[in-house]
């Protein structure tokens, strides 16, 4: 069963087409992973899947179109990891990661013990539990990536939508974050669908993948099938040797 499916999908942003006809979807428990140049509309795309732009086209989670939930219905199905969350100022850890349970909280309630145990609870799958009482400016950008992703996983939901999530980060916090989403894929049955540049570790990570030029689908598949030298070149104008690597293919760019 696809959890997410996705038809006609058209944003427009200012009055200008950013997406134009995107058809993807994504099974339960699967990881799809978005990539394309600069301006394909990937980032653009991902936020109206979850909701957070208005679109034309079709957009349904678990077979029920997103339209007809509520926000709070939304916020229970499907958690997005922003590439640079709005954080409020001298907020800490534990204060922040609560915030995804506001779904569950009734108007003007208050968290009960099942919200703070959620939360408790992902700290400690994600190793969060000594920085609870940190503010997250004092974080390194590893450690907030971590938060952000502790935020959206106490909101229960079984879609995680990941936005360029390794963008700010070195390699060795990259592959730690990656590692920890796969991880809890396998956990919780999490279905992820993720934007990515690094198309080597996309390719490590990804089950399938689709490759957007011009705000449209120019090609989906495995890695392997999506990451060519001919796509590649096409999309990205770039010249690149594919070397096959232990858990997909490693795109080399190579001087022309």
């Amino acid at each position: 069963m696809s959890a997410i499916e996705v038809e006609g999908l058209t944003v427009r942003l200012d009055g200008t087409l950013i997406v134009d006809g995107v058809d993807l979807d994504v099974a339960e428990g699967e990881w799809v992973t978005v990539i394309g140049p600069n301006g394909a509309g990937k980032s653009t795309a991902l936020r109206a899947i979850g909701g957070l732009l208005a679109f034309g086209g079709t957009v349904r989670w678990h077979g029920v179109p997103a339209d007809r939930l509520s926000r709070r219905e939304r916020a229970k199905a499907v958690a997005t990891v922003l590439q640079s969350p709005v954080v409020p100022p001298a907020m800490r850890v534990f204060d922040y990661v609560l915030l995804g349970r506001t779904p569950f909280i009734p108007p003007l309630g208050r968290e009960s013990a099942m919200d703070l145990a959620a939360v408790e609870e992902v700290l400690v799958a994600l190793d969060l539990e000594s920085f609870a009482g940190r503010r997250l400016e004092t974080l390194s950008g590893g450690e907030r990536q971590r938060v952000f992703l502790a935020r959206a996983l106490a909101q229960g939901a079984g879609i995680l939508l990941l936005d360029e999530p390794t963008s700010a980060l070195d390699i060795g916090h990259q592959q730690e974050v990656l590692e920890l989403v796969d991880r809890l894929r396998a956990e919780r049955g999490l279905t992820v669908l993720a934007t990515m540049h690094d198309l080597t570790t996309a390719g490590e990570y990804a089950d399938r993948m689709f490759l957007l030029a011009a705000g449209r689908v120019a090609a989906s598949g495995t890695p392997a099938e999506v990451l060519t030298e001919p796509h590649l070149a096409e999309h990205y104008r770039v010249k690149v040797r594919i070397i096959e690597g232990d858990r997909g293919p490693l795109v080399v760019a190579v001087r022309g």
